[in-house]
């Protein structure tokens, strides 16, 4: 259809409007938004850094200069179109962006909602302009798919539903199963399912819906089994009214003690080993849906009734308070399941004519009808931050205007999963709009995360984005029609716009926020006014998503609404490699609260050093709260995330992703004051993680950290034990083995060794003394019972461990070239065994080298020989190569070898473990972001996009 024919079908408005009208606001007229930036050529390699195979290359794709390394290599790899290799194939970030917004831009032209092609033109670039200079970025499927002959799917975010029947039921299976092969998530409500305590027709007893959990656990593993690179990412919901809510509560902490025993069984059970695949209802997040009724019955100790589904009468009473301490209990011990509170969800629900809301995405930020689905997109905060210090609000509301607009054309030629999806999104025209590096922007402003200055910034601007939302949505109503549901609902509707509305009334800004304020005060006029007249285009509006993958297009430091993670980060460079550097938002915030230059430097230096601000030179203790992170020496409390949620949640028409992390020390009691306080301050969902409460994936280093306080508050938990008895591995009657003979100040031994076939140590002997002497008995012994235990499998690193270092006489000089002092016979035979007997890196993790590494180490800043190092990695070299000291953007920055991530450098410089998985695509330590997991070795999540 040419542009003509498409505005002579346009349907024009009560008021004669026949489209939009789009100003330039980013853009200058005459000039492409391409030809305002510097372009480079750049190749792109991504290793693992675990088998130091090549995962991926692209050479001489196009990025403008100012685009990070990281940027470039996350969108090469995960959004660039097209077999490698082939002419087919995207290699400039200008192909990407103009693939996505000329197909929005047609679109908005065929659908009418542009007044003129002038319009159309105008809005194309303002939109190029912001995807180009990082303003925004719309979800991963947008980038994977529009544009493409692929199925033109834009939504990341999908609610299903089941009824209780065998077919649904089966429906459930396949719909899920297809949502999971496009790389997206979803999530249900499964409390239509009859519980086990209720009959059949037949007469026998149901299955109830754990049962049903089962099986599609089960096929989610195996979708992603079947070629992703990421688990699954799925949501289950039970009603805490369901007679089957304790079961459903239980079950994923059944299934951490059977991980447990397994594991100290000697089972692989590490994220991806081969034999975590037997533990059950791993791949679903779960969520427990609580009334209004059942939290007041929490408060006061009352009992409350589990209703049948069939007929909702009463079958059992149960304690509320007892219920909601499981509930916390197992959240404890397994981080599931998180908590969704229904009536708050549904207070604020537009559509309540259609349905009520029952469940959510699997980050739980999209609350909405049942099966439907939501596309989303977010702004970078960072960029409307002025030099002066004041956020732009004038410019926000523009971006904000042209966001929402596109968000919507998209919905015009979205292809869905399932036909009742695509019936109920074109119906309701569900949006997600949202917002990235908040943490940062108010670490620009010199506010701290968790203070009333920075939950005051957060309100108002959020408060600004989706009343500018909302009125944008009112405007395209009266150009191209309200949304199809609105008819039936648009009482319910306006309601909920005026308890936005009053909302930002109530709102009680600082002082410096009164600015942002009055804007979010026009704009909710705005939408009160103009909905009442012409309907609104979306039913719902904003959501706060994790923004994993397209926070690091946008080069954010922060996600979502989180905080900074770390006050230091890793830095990819050109050619390979990363350094170290500190947050550049640190030095911009000090000079905001008012530091010279050389006090900034020295600030700047320290936190190099030691990753946090404690004891900086020269700053005030009053400003330690502005560089609060999630993690480290002043890690923000669970309460500080709390209250950041509730101070934004009255202005978002969804929820939020994320979770309140807790210390391992944390209690039971902790857990359900978290819970009931987000209830109180009128939150829709939480999530918590207690600190290394799950063992199913691999943690940081397995160390148990303890200050020794606390401990009698932590709840015992009481785990059947199951006995394990080890078998031993004897050795071969013909062995091959050594002796070697050595001296310890004067002293002389022998110590005899003998191996398996396959090189391991199986058998030591060690000869000191006499015969028949005390020291010779005791040797004996003490050679008999390693000699056993290794045959048992004890790795030698442990033998290794406890006894080198060992202090005792005789203690000195030895004749072994490798080994030239020992702290005793014990220290010395280990370090012997361990050159003799373990590899290299086990050894360097041990800190144990042979002569000649230390002396290449003096030489060449190595431990390897040149042969060994033109093997590794080109990045590996590059790190290895690095000296104790270097330079990077005029602080001093450690090398620290060991660490290829942000998590992994805090581990590193030991300020905090990192309870997160590894990635499955790159090998790297991820971190949290909102209720998932980033990689920022290669963008992939844990399972949001």
């Amino acid at each position: 259809m040419t542009a003509t024919a498409a505005r002579s079908n346009r349907r024009k408005s009560d008021n004669g409007s026949t489209g939009l009208t789009i100003s330039r606001v980013f853009t200058t007229k005459g000039v492409h938004p391409y030809d305002e930036v510097e372009w480079e050529r750049r190749d792109v390699v991504q290793t693992n850094w675990k088998t130091g195979e090549t995962v991926f290359e692209q050479k001489g794709v196009e990025f403008p200069s100012f685009w990070s390394v990281n940027a470039s290599t996350i969108v090469t790899t995960k959004y660039f179109r097209g077999a490698l290799g082939t002419e087919q194939r995207e290699d400039s970030l200008k192909t990407l962006i103009d693939r996505v917004v000329q197909t929005y831009t047609k679109a908005g032209v065929e659908y009418g909602y542009f007044g003129t092609d002038a319009d159309a033109e105008i809005f194309e670039h303002e939109l190029t302009w912001m995807l180009l200079n990082q303003y925004f970025s719309f979800n991963s499927p947008v980038w994977f798919n529009v544009g493409t002959p692929a199925p033109q799917q834009v939504s990341a975010c999908f609610i299903l539903s089941v009824d209780d029947s065998m077919d649904s039921i089966l429906n459930w299976y396949k719909e899920e199963g297809f949502i999971f092969k496009g790389g997206s998530g979803a999530g249900l409500n499964l409390s239509r399912i009859r519980s086990s305590k209720e009959l059949l027709s037949s007469g026998g007893n149901a299955s109830g819906p754990v049962s049903f959990m089962r099986g599609a656990d089960a096929s989610a593993g195996t979708i992603k089994s079947g070629g992703a690179t990421r688990r699954a990412a799925k949501m289950v919901v039970l009603d805490v009214d369901h007679p089957d809510i304790e079961e459903f509560v239980e079950t994923k902490a059944r299934e951490e003690d059977k991980i447990r025993a397994l594991r100290d069984a000697g089972f692989d059970m590490d994220l991806g080993g081969r034999d975590i695949t037997s533990v059950q209802y791993q791949n679903a997040n779960n969520s427990v849906r609580v009334s209004d009724e059942f939290m007041n019955a929490v408060v006061d100790g009352a009992g409350f009734g589990l209703r049948s589904r069939m007929d909702g009468s009463v079958i059992e009473e149960v304690d509320a308070r007892n219920l909601f301490h499981k509930i916390a209990k197992a959240a404890w011990e397994c981080a599931d399941p998180g908590i969704q509170y229904d009536d708050t969800i549904n207070a604020w629900h537009t559509n309540p004519a259609t349905g009520r809301i029952t469940a959510s995405n699997p980050c739980s930020e999209y609350m909405s009808l049942d099966n439907s689905s939501c596309n989303l997109a977010s702004l970078n905060l960072l960029k409307f931050l002025g030099d002066d210090g004041a956020f732009d609000a004038e410019l926000f509301v523009k971006a904000v205007e042209l966001i929402i607009t596109a968000m919507d054309i998209s919905i015009c030629f979205a292809d869905f999963p399932t036909e009742s999806i695509g019936e109920t999104t074109r119906n309701f025209r569900q949006l997600g709009i949202g917002y990235a590096n908040l943490g940062a922007l108010l670490m620009a402003m010199g506010k701290g995360y968790d203070s009333e200055g920075g939950r005051s910034t957060a309100a108002a601007i959020t408060s600004i984005m989706t009343g500018a939302s909302y009125r944008r949505s009112a405007e395209l109503a009266d150009v191209v029609g309200p949304y199809n549901g609105y008819a039936a609902n648009a009482e319910g509707h306006q309601r909920v716009m005026r308890k936005h509305q009053a909302a930002n009334d109530d709102l009680r800004v600082l002082a410096d926020d009164r600015t942002l304020h009055a804007v979010a005060t026009r704009e909710w006029d705005k939408v009160v006014t103009l909905g009442a007249k012409s309907g609104f285009r979306n039913a719902q509006a904003s959501v706060l998503a994790p923004t994993g993958t397209i926070g690091f297009m946008m080069d954010c430091d922060t996600t979502g609404i989180e905080p900074d993670f770390s006050l230091v980060k890793f830095k990819k460079l050109v050619g390979g490699g990363s350094m170290q550097i500190v947050n550049q938002t640190i030095p911009r915030a000090l000079k905001r609260l008012g530091y010279k230059s050389e006090d900034v430097d020295a600030i700047v230096e320290f936190i190099s050093e030691h990753g946090h601000v404690v004891g900086a030179p020269g700053l005030a203790a009053e400003h330690y709260e502005v560089f609060d992170t999630a993690m480290g020496q002043r890690a923000i409390r669970p309460m500080g995330h709390v209250r950041m949620m509730a101070a934004v949640q009255p202005f978002l028409s969804g929820a939020i992703s994320k979770t309140v992390n807790l210390p391992e020390n944390a209690t039971v009691e902790d857990i359900e004051n978290v819970y009931l306080e987000g209830w109180k301050l009128g939150l829709k969902a939480l999530a918590v993680y207690r600190d290394n409460c799950k063992v199913g994936q691999p943690l940081s280093d397995g160390k148990k950290k303890t200050d020794g306080k606390g401990e009698a508050e932590v709840v015992e938990k009481i785990v059947e034990k199951i006995v394990y008895r080890p078998k031993r591995e004897r050795l071969p009657k013909s062995r091959s083995g050594r002796t070697t003979s050595f001296s310890v100040s004067g002293a002389e031994g022998y110590m005899t060794s003998g191996a398996y076939a396959d090189g391991r140590l199986g058998e030591v002997f060690l000869k000191l003394g006499k015969q028949g002497s005390t020291l010779a008995g005791v040797m004996d012994a003490f050679s008999i019972a390693v000699s056993i235990g290794l045959q048992y499998g004890v790795p030698l690193e442990s033998f290794v461990q406890k006894f080198t270092n060992l202090k005792f006489e005789p203690a000195g000089m030895t004749d072994d070239p490798d080994i030239r002092i020992a702290q005793s016979f014990m220290d010395y035979i280990f370090r012997r065994l361990a050159l003799d007997y373990l590899s290299f890196d086990d050894r360097a993790e041990l800190g144990i080298y042979t002569a000649a590494e230390r002396a290449r180490y003096v030489e060449t800043g190595s431990y390897l020989s040149e042969e060994d190092e033109a093997e590794l990695p080109e990045a590996e070299q590059l790190r290895n190569d690095a000296g104790d000291d270097f330079n990077v953007d005029g602080a001093r920055q450690p090398s620290l070898l060991d660490a290829h991530t942000t998590a992994e450098l805090m581990e590193a410089m030991g300020v905090a473990e990192v309870d997160a998985p590894l990635c499955m695509t790159c090998g790297t330590k991820m971190r949290p972001s909102g209720s998932c997991y980033v990689c920022e070795g290669c963008g992939s999540t844990s399972g949001c996009s």
